[in-house]
């Protein structure tokens, strides 16, 4: 009897010592992942470590399972989570896309680190019940997206979904994704044009700036409307944005350097202004990453090393 009492106090103990590593890790994770920033890692092996750590721990915190179908939409859909952790399910999409867009840039996983993101996002937005019960009884998504106000779970969605399809544009198409992702960039920008550094504007430009130049269609490349969304966080820029009389949001957007990045990239180089391309990626490469963003500054300063290469065969 002694015997058995000790080995139930051991297995208590045990037990009691795996909750309170899961609360630690867990606790970690959520300050990995503020609520509206990036994730609060350097760009290197190290960062990715504690990123991929972070998303372990969420996931445990949902309720993933080692049988759990992570690239099975309904999987997520039958997924019990609290409401209360709807929050944790934004910050796995964010993990996932930061994951796929840094850490596996050019890498294979990166499509499937975007389709768990998007997967995840979409479970977000149908924790919800306002939502789920809209887009179940109209079968449009864009209406429940319309009344949607999780600024968060807009965005993720919607992050992970453009750059999923940027693998299978035709299918994206035939899909007829494009309404979708511009409802969900849109609706966020609505809601807090702040969000993550003025995400949303950044994603318009590329949205508008990216897809192709096509004689006719309503989705098709956009170079107005691109430099539009460009222009409340551009500084210095008087040439360009003369006519957007509240430019810019913020007299600090030049610190985020994805700003300046999105100008050269789907703005600048899409026109051919090769000269002003290679300005603007040389203004941004000259730039300190700073303590502020040193995860995507430092990753934007890369892409513009490569994009300057690029626009330099130009010149």
């Amino acid at each position: 009897m002694v015997k058995k009492i000790a080995f139930l106090l051991s297995v208590a103990v045990l037990i009691a010592g795996g909750a309170a590593h899961a609360d630690t890790a867990l606790e970690a994770a959520i300050a990995l992942i503020p609520d509206d920033g990036d994730v609060v890692v350097y760009y290197d092996e190290a960062g990715r470590g504690a990123l991929q750590e972070a998303i372990a721990a969420l996931e445990e915190a949902v309720g993933v399972t080692a049988s759990f179908n992570a690239m099975n939409e309904d999987a997520y859909t039958a997924l019990p989570i609290p409401a209360e952790r709807k929050g944790l399910v934004n910050k796995l999409a964010q993990a996932y896309y930061t994951l796929g867009d840094v850490f596996l840039y050019k890498a294979d996983g990166a499509r499937t680190a975007f389709e768990k993101g998007r997967l995840w996002g979409l479970k977000s937005l149908r924790m919800n019940p306002t939502f789920a019960q809209i887009e179940v009884s109209s079968g449009t998504f864009l209406d429940a997206v319309a009344q949607e106000t999780d600024v968060a779970a807009l965005y993720w969605t919607y992050a992970n979904w453009a750059r999923k399809d940027e693998f299978d544009v035709l299918g994206a198409v035939f899909r007829n994704d494009p309404p979708k992702l511009e409802a969900l960039i849109e609706r966020a920008l609505e809601l807090e044009p702040s969000y993550i550094n003025y995400g949303a504007y950044r994603s318009l430009a590329g949205f508008w700036g990216s897809l192709p130049p096509m004689p006719f269609g309503t989705y098709r490349q956009d170079l107005s409307k691109a430099l539009s969304y460009l222009c409340p966080v551009l500084i210095d820029e008087p040439e360009y944005c003369a006519a957007c009389a509240t430019c810019p949001a913020d007299p600090t957007a030049n610190e985020y350097l994805e700003n300046r990045l999105i100008f050269a990239q789907y703005y600048l180089m899409k026109k051919g202004a090769w000269p002003e391309a290679a300005r603007v990626l040389r203004s941004l490469l000259a730039e300190p990453v700073g303590d502020l963003h040193p995860l995507y500054n430092a990753f934007d300063q890369m892409l513009a090393q490569e994009l300057l290469t690029e626009v330099e065969r130009h010149l």
